[in-house]
């Protein structure tokens, strides 16, 4: 999902332009500050990115970070078309979300313990279509991160700016931004400490095992 998938046309992401420059400097610094702050803070995403750089080297954690960015805006989307505020209002959806999550992520972990040989699991995340759809998965069926972004960015949109979805949108751009680049960054690091350690130690493999599996537990027992 990209801006033009936020928008409806050209002319309306040069409206969100415009609307992103009339917010006051200070108000945006301390919107930035609050959202870096956050995204260094080590969760779910990091978490996932960490495991994955494990797993697959740096290409792969830095590609998962990416996916998971993509999540990420998936969640201000619906957020900006009051989805997630539907998914407040009926808990069982938020279940069902939940225990696809974690399913998914137990899959996840089964896979990398199963895993013989290191450099064959590597070749397989490093794929940059596979990490990319993994970090999404992970982070779209992340019913936590739509109750947060519902939380979040409404607290800094500014009324007389314009309509509160658009600044939800605009915000959520920019702290999806910040927050790609920091996982992936987290992701990055991961891989290259495997690669400092040698492509052919096996344990890193169940360390993501247990990095995934906990992931679930965590997203099932919250």
């Amino acid at each position: 999902m990209t801006c033009l998938d936020l928008c409806h046309d050209k002319e309306e992401c040069a409206a969100m332009l415009d609307l992103l420059l009339s917010f006051p400097p200070g108000h945006l610094a301390a919107f930035l500050a609050a959202g870096i702050a956050l995204n260094l803070t080590p969760g779910a995403d990091v978490i996932f990115a960490t495991a994955s750089g494990m797993a697959g080297g740096p290409k792969a954690g830095a590609v998962a970070g990416l996916g998971v960015g993509l999540g990420g805006l998936w969640h201000v989307g619906l957020a900006a078309a009051g989805v997630s505020a539907l998914l407040v209002a009926h808990p069982g959806a938020l279940i069902a979300l939940k225990w696809a999550g974690a399913a998914y992520l137990a899959y996840l972990a089964w896979k990398s313990w199963r895993a013989v040989d290191p450099t064959d699991q590597a070749r397989g995340v490093a794929s940059p279509g596979r990490a990319l759809w993994r970090g999404f998965l992970t982070n779209a069926l992340n019913p936590k991160v739509a109750l947060f972004v519902l939380a979040f960015l409404p607290q800094f949109t500014l009324p007389g700016l314009g309509p509160v979805w658009q600044q939800i949108v605009v915000l959520g751009l920019l702290f999806s931004l910040t927050g790609t680049i920091i996982t992936a960054g987290y992701g990055a690091l991961a891989g290259i400490a495997r690669q400092s350690l040698g492509r052919r130690l096996g344990f890193l493999n169940k360390i993501a095992a247990l990095l995934f599996g906990g992931l679930a537990a965590k997203l099932v027992l919250e």
